[in-house]
């Protein structure tokens, strides 16, 4: 259980405050978490993932030369380094200081190895060079990622620095966390937009948005057709397909009619309708003259085959309906019998819905989500340019090939030139990272295509914190007019904040996530796990017993067996005792058993295992082993987690929050006394607090942000919550105090004003900076210098060009000057803003030089100094106090 630490002072009056601790603050540290790991997870497994399940790109050489295949291995992202220099240097790695001051990209070289086949024979390998691609800061492809607090300091980062973001073009960018719907789970939904995809469409059906180990994810939906059928939606490169579940079921098994019914119609033997709509669904099949597995894969192949161009011209139906079933049909499972009992549960599901036995779902709800990670996103997005890549080569060859006709011979040099016209991945990920914007045909199974990165603004600790803890709904639901996507629902207690999000467009759409939630970067270990099933009772599928005395088991969206229903409790008790001892199962791992009950209308019951990656976990206490245990979204709804320990004793708890503000994010946790508060008022302090004046960063001189603010007197709060020392906030302070008198009984009312000392005022009370920073290219063949000709000059430039720390600017002012040697010509840069400025500092940041054809270019940086503090920010920079003078 959490330790209930008093908020104290101590920081304020310690004397070891100024060297770094030897190790991170574990709490700041878990602010990253989720997207560092996630972006580890893609350099250990994930690229390893993406070239496992590259589709390779075939083509066939003019006049019979044969059949050319494209496929690609040994994809690796290295550290920044500088690469091919011609000149000596001291060191090759590059630090993201750097990089923030130079204004550049921090990144790192993408190499692989592509391998072409010719007629299915090796005929050569080439080491690829697929350009420097932005890399994640504190990740394992980072220079900071095993460094100490005092190490990053000497780096020229924070001393609490936990990551996560990427360094475009001098700028902190961050991937934004979405909500997408719960991967491989069967959703029963009712959509009034389903009754226009088809004639007798009506609005029930069963969901399921599958996804491949390779984070590829396809939405299939089995539709309930109002003559009693069912048809089955597929997606590829944004259309939508449909087809008779019937056909569906045939293309995945070589079972007989009977054999199918039979499966469908376990545990509703009785039921006369369900029997007659399964009946009609076989005869569909028929209808259509499909009877075998092949026939139904020639009948896919002969009806798609005009929508998947893309494919080689040679494939014959039954191969293109096998690259449908494969690439669009719950792609989550690898083997076609998998295939086919994930479609046989959706279907029964279906029917259970549709004769009203259970319950509409929701994907509003937090049980029915997950979330998209940093990592998890990038990955996707890598792989999506590494196939249209290979698409691009194999254009490039497809061309020079019919251009050359018979004289065409496919050699090295060939290939080189080739490969030279496709280019490089640099320009698209820096893009994607610096805009939030992409382009795929398939569009990554987002709902969205713009808004998916953030600049990390540092205004002041608060709102910095509170980016990394951020999950947005989507800007989808910003232009609906209904409310479904904002509700706050009882499922996400513990999960998503119900204080932290702003008011207006984005609220409740614009989540943080709670104190003790997090989210799961990796797969669970499950090795163990089909052995450890089979001990409690687990059946294969052939062996279910009789009608409505067991229950399915799903392991990840995979059909694993049945379990008798007087077994299935022992199962899951014993599973979760596993689960939380973390020797043979991961701690991470969710159980949920939905329990039929009789008489009561819920959920489709059965028993739901995940271990997949993107889950949202939180920590609660087991109250029988008395230790922490990770409880997913859907896991909780079905167990009985109590608030304080007083409600043990008076209900049949199995869990116990950790803190009563575990359900509070981590802004939220700063509020003293929020349940003394008006509800509004927790939300507007989260809001307020983030807009408030203080001390972002200690590392300001090595900052080129385009704004950056900084209160040069903040104060601690003396009254403050636990919670404000576990973040280190006075680090980083904000505000100051300040007392306000409200005198009772007079009729004085103030009504947000407050008198300030004007001497207090003169002498620097409340003063704010603003630093603004400018950069100056010099191109090739220029160089900074002054114009002797100029004598004006002399006042705010040194001989360099460049002006002098401290130096006051005013509007037209020069503010650099350079010398084109080839024109002999001056050019005067001036400074353009209607405020005065002071100079804080100037950095001349250099450009590696990687070849002497090419002559190195200039570039300064201009940090300025706006000495004015502005009455808003200075307003809000306040932490007042209230006194009651009776």
């Amino acid at each position: 259980m959490e330790d209930h630490v008093e908020p104290t002072l101590r920081h304020l009056t310690s004397t070891t405050f100024g060297p770094p601790p030897e190790e991170a603050n574990p709490v700041l540290e878990a602010l990253g978490t989720p997207h560092v790991d996630s972006f580890n997870w893609m350099l250990s497994e994930g690229l390893g993932l993406i070239v496992k399940h590259l589709k390779p790109q075939q083509m066939e050489l003019p006049n019979g030369h044969g059949r050319l295949s494209f496929t690609v291995t040994d994809l690796n992202i290295s550290r920044p380094a500088i690469y091919n220099s011609v000149l000596p240097i001291k060191s090759t790695k590059i630090l993201p200081s750097e990089c923030r001051q130079r204004g550049e990209t921090y990144k790192g070289l993408l190499t692989a190895k592509l391998h072409c086949l010719l007629d299915g024979e090796p005929r050569q390998s080439v080491q690829l060079n697929l350009g420097e691609i932005p890399v994640m800061l504190k990740s394992q492809a980072c220079h900071l990622s095993d460094m100490s607090p005092r190490e990053l300091v000497k780096a020229g980062e924070e001393e609490d620095c936990w990551g996560g973001y990427f360094i475009v073009k001098g700028h902190e960018r961050l991937v934004r966390m979405l909500i997408s719907t719960r991967r491989n789970f069967p959703i029963a939904l009712k959509r009034g937009t389903w009754r226009n995809r088809g004639h007798l469409f009506s609005d029930q059906g069963v969901l399921m948005r599958s996804v491949s180990e390779d984070l590829r994810s396809v939405n299939n939906v089995a539709h309930f057709i109002l003559d009693g059928s069912c048809k089955f939606m597929f997606s590829h490169d944004k259309t939508l397909f449909f087809a008779p579940v019937s056909i569906i079921m045939r293309a995945t098994t070589e079972r007989t009619d009977v054999e199918i019914y039979s499966n469908l119609l376990h545990g509703v033997e009785g039921d006369q309708y369900y029997q007659g709509c399964i009946r009609t669904n076989l005869r569909e099949a028929h209808s259509e003259n499909v009877h075998t597995k092949e026939e139904a894969l020639a009948f896919l192949g002969q009806n798609f085959r005009e929508k998947l161009r893309r494919l080689p011209t040679w494939y014959t139906d039954v191969e293109i309906g096998r690259f449908v079933i494969e690439q669009c049909i719950c792609i989550h499972v690898d083997t076609y019998e998998d295939k086919f009992e994930c479609v046989c549960e959706m279907v029964r599901k279906l029917y259970a819905f549709v004769q009203n036995r259970i319950k509409a779902e929701s994907v509003d709800t937090v049980m029915m989500q997950e979330a998209l990670l940093g990592g998890h996103l990038y990955m996707q997005v890598l792989a999506d340019k590494l196939e249209r890549w290979l698409i691009s080569l194999k254009s490039n060859i497809t061309k020079r090939s019919n251009i050359k006709g018979s004289l065409y011979e496919f050699t090295t040099d060939e290939l080189d030139q080739c490969i030279r016209r496709c280019g490089t991945f640099e320009n698209a990920l820096s893009n994607f990272l610096a805009t939030g914007n992409i382009t795929s045909n398939s569009g990554l199974g987002l709902m969205q295509d713009k808004g998916l990165t953030i600049v990390a603004e540092n205004i002041n600790r608060m709102r910095y914190m509170s980016h990394f803890r951020a999950i947005h709904r989507g800007s989808f639901f910003q232009e609906m007019r209904t409310t479904d996507a904002r509700q706050l629902l009882p499922d996400a207690w513990g999960f998503i904040c119900p204080v932290h999000t702003p008011d207006g467009t984005p609220c409740g759409l614009l989540n943080h996530l709670s104190k003790y939630c997090r989210i799961s970067t990796r797969p669970e270990e499950i090795n163990e796990l089909p052995e450890i099933l089979s001990s409690l009772g687990l059946d294969a599928i052939e062996r279910r017993p009789v009608a409505n005395k067991h229950y399915f088991v799903h392991v990840d969206g995979r059909v694993a067996g049945v379990v008798k229903r007087e077994k299935a409790a022992k199962m899951v008790n014993t599973l979760r005792l596993l689960k939380i001892a973390g020797a043979r199962l991961g701690q991470g791992l969710e159980i949920c058993f939905i329990e039929e009950e009789e008489g009561v209308r819920g959920q489709y019951p059965g028993l739901y295992i995940f271990s997949n990656a993107a889950r949202f976990v939180r920590k609660v206490l087991h109250i029988p082993t008395r230790r922490v245990e990770l409880l997913g979204s859907l896991e909780q709804v079905r167990l009985q987690v109590a608030v304080r320990p007083t409600e043990v004793m008076d209900s049949k708890a199995t869990h116990l929050e950790l803190s009563p503000t575990a359900f509070l994010s981590t802004l939220a946790n700063l509020i003293p006394m929020p349940d003394c508060n008006q509800s509004p008022r927790n939300m507007y302090q989260c809001q307020m607090g983030k807009q408030s004046m203080g001390n972002p960063t200690h590392t300001w001189h090595l900052q080129s942000e385009t704004k950056l603010y900084r209160l040069l007197t903040p104060s601690a709060p003396l009254f403050r919550t636990a919670h404000y020392d576990a973040v280190n906030l006075d680090n980083n302070a904000m505000g100051f105090n300040a007392i306000v008198a409200v005198i009772s009984y007079t009729g004085y009312d103030m009504e947000d004003a407050m008198i300030i000392n004007k001497s207090s005022y003169e002498r620097g009370l409340g003063h704010g900076t603003i630093y603004k920073s400018e950069f100056i290219d010099c191109p090739p063949n220029n160089v900074f210098a002054i114009d002797p000709s100029n004598k004006d000059l002399c006042e705010f430039l040194d001989s360099d060009g460049l002006p002098f720390v401290g130096c006051h600017l005013q509007e037209g002012d020069p503010m650099a000057c350079t010398y084109d040697s080839a024109t002999g010509a001056f050019k005067v840069h001036r400074h353009h803003y209607k405020e005065d400025v002071l100079v804080d500092n100037v950095r001349l940041c250099g450009t590696p030089q990687t070849s002497l054809r090419v002559p190195p270019t200039s570039r300064v940086c201009i940090t300025l100094r706006v000495p004015v503090c502005i009455p808003k920010l200075f307003y809000h920079s306040f932490v007042i106090m209230f006194f009651l003078i009776a």
